[in-house]
């Protein structure tokens, strides 16, 4: 192990993307567990990231204004989508969530075909970059985490119906994606949730974030020190949290 790798410039912007994404990503994961449509967040993921590629096939610079628009004007698309088949065809709504995962998944992939980078930008767009995120980019999420946590608690989503929930999950999505990647932005929305689903109240979101605050934490540290990727590691490590805080008194994740 290379305890010299614990560098704390590096994996405490990383350690905070964390917590800002979990933030937002616990209390809706829980909506998420409880409307049963668990797949949404890989679907909103995937079409905000194919605004990302569209906007870069495009020659929009990286990371620019620009690119962050497409993200989200994609998502929200995507959030509009789902909004009316969830009104025309409620009990296909699951399937109908992973069709959409598919095709904007192959879009971007046709979209990628000739680019030379394309398996690089694929990659970026599935695991993250976590431990290069900067000061930028953490004030962008801390500031739509804001947002999205004053509108949860006020209960204004509630109040705009299903367009209100699909539209703040798709802001949140979007603004977590292109820091994490799609495999993490679906792990912190589900398996903290899904650990903590038998309980209620603030006990469950409690026990939620800390299960997700160790997976994050344990996970760079050990990706650091075992030099893998973060993204990966960090995956493991939440759903080992998970099971370990599932089976702490008052859990029961085989009710899930």
């Amino acid at each position: 192990m290379n305890w010299s790798a614990l560098d704390w410039g590096i994996l405490g912007p990383a350690f905070m993307a964390g917590l800002l994404v979990l933030a937002t990503h616990v209390p809706l994961g829980t909506q998420v567990l409880d409307r049963g449509i668990v797949f949404i967040d890989l679907a909103i993921a995937q079409i905000a990231g194919l605004g990302v590629i569209t906007a870069d096939a495009l020659g929009l610079p990286e990371g620019g204004v620009g690119v962050q628009a497409a993200a989200v004007l994609a998502a929200l698309l995507g959030a509009l989508l789902l909004t009316w088949t969830e009104r025309k065809a409620p009990q296909q709504q699951e399937a109908l969530i992973g069709v959409m995962f598919i095709l904007a998944a192959c879009a971007g992939i046709l979209l990628l075909a000739g680019n030379p980078h394309g398996g690089e930008h694929l990659k970026e767009l599935l695991v993250g970059q976590i431990l290069w995120v900067n000061a930028t980019q953490l004030m962008w999420l801390g500031g739509v985490s804001a947002v999205i946590l004053v509108a949860l608690w006020r209960g204004w989503v509630q109040r705009l119906g299903r367009f209100g929930f699909y539209a703040v999950f798709a802001l949140a999505v979007t603004a977590s994606v292109q820091l994490v990647g799609v495999y993490l932005v679906f792990s912190s929305l589900i398996i903290p949730a899904l650990a903590t689903r038998s309980q209620t109240g603030a006990h469950r979101y409690g026990k939620a974030y800390a299960i997700g605050v160790i997976g994050y934490g344990v996970g760079l540290a050990l990706s650091a020190l075992l030099d893998l990727p973060s993204g990966a590691v960090i995956v493991w490590t939440l759903a080992a949290s998970a099971l370990v805080g599932a089976n702490f008194p008052g859990s029961n994740l085989t009710r899930v």
